[in-house]
């Protein structure tokens, strides 16, 4: 993205509304929460393990590029598990999983997306929720993070956990390096150590798009001072989460990892400034987001640092992506790093129809076609519908599938 790390932060801690997610602009609270599930109501505490070779087969010839070939098209369970805040009411897992709209995940929502036609679910997660003071993670938001796993897995599509936003502190890295890892570390060793026996189909993320510090270098400086420190950050931070993957056991010593780039922007990953981490198992993708150009994908009104576009789809805007996506492939894909597209999407509101359909189809397509694999951001009944357990858009649906 365009925008700066604190509108970053800013936005993603209004979260409650896919508008919320893709631009700064705060908005009210949503009234209410929506509690009805598709069919059976499940609770944190349901769980049915996966098929035994699904859930725990790894296959050793099976290289990064060719999962990441196989992953198709993915989507966000957008402003579910990562929902946070101080002003979220209640201690239970169900209280957050809510807080921000979407109704209590069911293996149907999940089955829904499977039948859709999605491979890959993206499952955002802030862990903080629920997290004593020594940094360890309430058994009970594991299990549910694993239930939602499962989920997947049984449907025979690949899941990705990452490390979300998580109530800012990431953003401390640049002040108070130690304390910060002690955390990111801590949280990883809990983490790793519940999925360790999870196969091939479990994907670990890294870090979110937070992974920059504008306090130290940003883009629009005019200097490069500060620069080196700044991507340092993320370089080490990258490095000390495959390291800690890596010696946790399990099949964590093979599994597939997910690299967030710098700020997970397009030409600020493809700088030579980000370094992939160093990784024995070579098994590791790159992970970037889209949503450019910001004025039409994030601003639904005029701010102050862009107009808000309603339109996409000139054969200039088309040959930007064409061209962003051969400069991933260029600096990542054909280097032997595989690209995942973590998130890309754009707001509805004030936004032509035809053109969200054509800018949304058109990433899937520009990124399928090069190897890489796009996961829609989505949040509750924007493009899926979490309770009828369906795309909302047909017509959508069919351009997306046609990018397989």
């Amino acid at each position: 993205m365009i925008k700066r790390a604190a509108q970053r932060r800013s936005e993603l801690r209004k979260g409650e509304t896919i508008m919320q997610k893709l631009h700064s602009i705060p908005c009210l609270l949503l009234a209410a929460v929506l509690l009805a599930g598709c069919g059976t109501q499940e609770t944190a505490q349901d769980s049915q393990p996966p098929a035994e070779s699904v859930r725990t087969s790894m296959r050793e010839d099976y290289t990064t590029a060719e999962l990441v070939s196989d992953m198709g098209l993915g989507i966000n369970l957008g402003n579910t598990l990562e929902a946070c805040g101080d002003w979220i009411q209640g201690d239970s897992v169900t209280s957050y999983e809510t807080a921000w709209g979407s109704p209590v995940v069911t293996e149907e929502m999940i089955a829904g997306y499977a039948k859709a036609g999605f491979q890959t679910v993206r499952i955002p997660v802030a862990w903080s929720n629920l997290m004593e003071e020594d940094y360890t993670i309430a058994p009970e938001l594991l299990e549910r993070v694993e239930t939602v796993v499962q989920y997947v897995l049984d449907n025979d599509m690949y899941a990705i956990v990452n490390l979300h936003w998580d109530g800012g502190w990431i953003a401390g890295f640049s002040t108070d390096f130690d304390t910060c890892m002690e955390k990111y570390t801590r949280i990883w060793e809990q983490v790793t150590d519940t999925f360790q026996d999870y196969g091939d189909h479990l994907i670990l993320e890294s870090l979110n798009e937070e992974g920059c510090f504008d306090d130290l270098w940003n883009r629009y400086s005019g200097s490069d001072s500060g620069k080196a420190e700044a991507y340092g950050i993320v370089n080490d931070i990258n490095q000390a989460f495959v390291d800690l993957v890596r010696n946790s056991g399990g099949n964590n010593a093979r599994r597939h990892l997910l690299i967030a780039g710098y700020a997970t922007d397009v030409d600020l990953t493809c700088d030579e400034a980000f370094r992939m981490p160093e990784d024995p198992a070579g098994r590791c993708a790159v992970s970037v987001h889209y949503y450019s150009p910001a004025t039409f994908c994030i601003l639904e009104e005029d701010a102050d640092w862009g107009k808000a576009r309603s339109r996409w789809g000139s054969p200039r805007e088309q040959r930007v992506l064409e061209s962003d996506m051969d400069k991933l492939k260029e600096t990542f894909a054909d280097k032997g790093v595989p690209v995942i597209i973590g998130e890309y999407g754009c707001a509805v509101r004030n936004k032509e129809e035809e053109s969200v359909k054509l800018f949304l189809s058109s990433v899937a397509g520009a990124a399928r076609s090069r190897g890489m694999c796009p996961v829609l951001w989505d949040v509750t009944d924007v493009f899926y519908d979490r309770t009828a357990c369906q795309m909302k858009d047909e017509d959508l649906h069919q351009r997306l599938l046609a990018a397989k």
